[in-house]
């Protein structure tokens, strides 16, 4: 009988995961990750409801409770706050919009859990994503897949996984629906099968990006409030600072015009944003940084993807190629909408994750 640790949330899918492989016969340790100090990020102190809170760890331990395996909470929050809250402080600093999913699945909740589950004994990890893990017997390579339900897929936010987490990961839940999911909960008879989706950043629970870095950095305000608004070379206005902005961002711009205008550009050294009517967000491509490739070794030739910009894109078809500096273009067919460096970029082939990085540039 194999042993897995099943990495558990609290939530509806992590629970119903761990029913599934208690149904197969796997010998299970749940595990709830403690990634931050509540304390230490504010914005709904004593009333926590998010990914990995109080709420959550006592959920996933009824869950452990009734179906009959241990539960342990981890507390990860040093390791979390120096390469996710850290590195997401630093990305708005310098003008980006980062996303701190990707770099806490790779770096947390995989290889932290990975290396916690061989001194547990265990041989996998489970999770409640809703995304495959596929081997290529041809090329010797794993890779993720997209999950038999589309509105749930998660492959997006699971390109920066290695081989050697996905060789050693299950995904239950690939084959079902979220329906499915809540309906198998409901008969295993698992207690938190009605508990509401969680989609804020776990470390900033009352969704306020712009409250958390004001008191994450002392001073931040007073420095860079009273920043330039440029449009088509020419001052319109002045912005609260440049970290609190988006490209693509519409609303409150404090500059009134009669057609809608939009963030184009984010000069991080200048304090200042650039705005424009909507045809200034497309950008024919991106050169993107840190680069995992999943289903190939690398792309050092032209490969032919669609490939994603944030989670909730349709994607677009593209050819990636790999730069001297490691780097890899992505060159559109088609210009796509408010390209945003600091986010990821996945690249496809039909349902298969090709591999994917952070958007590093934007190209003209």
């Amino acid at each position: 009988m194999k042993r897995v640790v099943v990495a558990m949330s609290g939530g509806v899918d992590s629970s119903v995961a761990a029913g599934i492989l208690a149904q197969q016969g796997y010998e299970l340790v749940g595990i709830t990750i403690k990634t931050y100090r509540y304390e230490d990020v504010g914005g709904n102190v004593g009333n926590e409801s998010s990914c990995c809170s109080l709420d959550g760890i006592n959920d996933a331990r009824a869950v452990a409770t009734k179906l009959g395996f241990p539960h342990y909470v981890l507390d990860f929050s040093e390791k979390f706050g120096a390469e996710v809250i850290e590195n997401f402080v630093d990305e708005y600093l310098n003008g980006r919009t980062p996303n701190p999913c990707v770099i806490c699945n790779r770096k947390i909740k995989w290889e932290e859990l990975i290396r916690k589950s061989e001194a547990l004994g265990a041989d996998l990890i489970a999770t409640g994503h809703y995304a495959n893990i596929l081997f290529n017997e041809n090329n010797g390579r794993y890779y993720v897949s997209r999950g038999r339900d589309e509105s749930k897929d998660q492959s997006y936010a699971l390109w920066g996984l290695t081989q050697e987490s996905m060789k050693r990961t299950l995904f239950p839940l690939a084959g079902m629906t979220k329906t499915e999911s809540r309906a198998l909960g409901k008969s295993l008879g698992l207690p938190n099968m009605q508990k509401p989706e969680s989609f804020e950043i776990c470390f900033i629970p009352d969704n306020n990006y712009e409250r958390f870095l004001k008191e994450r950095i002392p001073g931040l305000e007073a420095k860079v409030a009273n920043g330039e608004i440029v449009m088509d070379g020419e001052l319109v206005g002045r912005h609260r600072g440049f970290p609190f902005y988006t490209i693509g961002q519409r609303r409150n711009l404090g500059v009134f015009r009669p057609e809608p205008l939009y963030v184009t550009a984010i000069d991080q050294t200048n304090n200042r944003i650039e705005i424009g009517r909507e045809e200034k967000l497309y950008k024919r491509g991106l050169i993107a940084r840190s680069v995992n490739m999943q289903k190939y070794s690398d792309c050092k030739t032209e490969l032919r993807v669609d490939a994603k910009i944030r989670y909730k894109d349709s994607g677009g078809a593209a050819t990636i190629q790999e730069l001297p500096d490691g780097r890899v273009r992505v060159v559109f067919d088609e210009k796509k909408r408010a390209i945003t460096p600091g986010q990821s970029v996945v690249f496809y082939e039909e349902n298969d994750v090709v591999g994917g990085g952070v958007i590093d540039e934007i190209v003209e």
